[in-house]
């Protein structure tokens, strides 16, 4: 029987495989299809201070090897996430993950203080790189000043683990790492999606309302292995790697790059079973190669 559980600096997983934020919505989304305990943590699309209702649509585009979206952060607010939606997705999981956001500093401590009541909220994956909104993450996310500021507000309000999502539209994603590490986060989390446009030949028009977007899928694989194996050398904390995950291989690739756990985000698209095809992928890959203990892929790469 192999062991599929890690331990992020203290927040333990049976297996290390998340949603990724914004893929699969409060996780309720997928119940029809898979059963949620399964996975190591369900990670809830961003939640906001107040109500905000996204960019106007077309807010989504296929490309021809990823997913191209400007969705921009749409929710009903943290107290609408507290008193509607957490009773109705509270059994899902023993780890739920909310992603916080917002537009000021301040901002994101109100949506932690608020849920901290909430006890089957494990961890806050503090979104300081949304590249959808006009005020917000992005912003955050391109300066280690700020990103080491938010990080620091968060850490004084809480306790739990705090994973911050770092933004790969950077010049170095290595001194952002660090900066939120000695700022006090538990773990980083990466790569969001990569700023980019899509352009429809027949009508000469951007295929998206706000022109530019977030690429994700198996496009940007490749990269976000890079900088997750850049970033594992980099820090102490844990590494949570995402970007282009489809199927165990896929996991398995970023966890030998140096990622302690990996998130399943544009593939729930695809096949919203996915994340359980890929633990189950895993433990068949340790029975082959013989490997009792996952921990043992975590940055064996050679």
């Amino acid at each position: 029987m192999v062991n599929l559980s890690v331990n992020l600096n203290g927040l333990k997983l049976k297996n290390p495989v998340m949603t990724a934020s914004g893929t699969s919505g409060s996780g309720e989304e997928l119940t029809d299809f898979i059963d949620v305990s399964k996975l190591g943590a369900l990670v809830v699309k961003a939640i906001t201070l107040e109500a905000r209702e996204g960019n106007d649509y077309p807010r989504m585009a296929e490309t021809a090897s990823g997913m191209l979206n400007s969705v921009g952060l749409q929710n009903k607010g943290v107290e609408h996430f507290v008193k509607e939606i957490y009773p109705k997705i509270e059994t899902l999981n023993d780890n739920i993950i909310v992603n916080v956001s917002g537009s000021t500093v301040d901002d994101y401590v109100q949506v932690t203080k608020k849920l901290e009541k909430l006890p089957k909220v494990t961890a806050y994956e503090v979104n300081i790189s949304c590249p959808n909104v006009k005020q917000g993450g992005f912003a955050f996310g391109t300066s280690p000043t700020i990103a080491a500021e938010v990080t620091a507000r968060v850490r004084e309000v809480t306790d739990k683990h705090v994973i911050v999502k770092l933004s790969p539209n950077v010049t170095n994603i290595t001194e952002i790492a660090v900066a939120v590490e000695n700022a006090g986060a538990d773990s980083v989390s990466l790569v969001n999606t990569f700023l980019a446009i899509a352009v429809d030949a027949n009508t000469r028009k951007a295929k998206l309302s706000t022109i530019t977007g977030g690429l994700s899928g198996p496009a940007i694989k490749p990269i976000a292995l890079r900088m997750v194996w850049q970033i594992s050398k980099a820090v102490k904390i844990p590494v949570i790697g995402l970007g282009g995950i489809m199927n165990a291989e896929d996991a398995i690739e970023f966890l030998l790059a140096g990622a302690s756990a990996v998130q399943i985000g544009t593939a729930n698209f695809i096949d919203p079973t996915v994340t359980v095809k890929i633990i189950d992928g895993i433990e068949k890959y340790c029975i082959k190669n013989g490997i009792k203990n996952v921990n043992e892929l975590i940055g064996a790469m050679i």
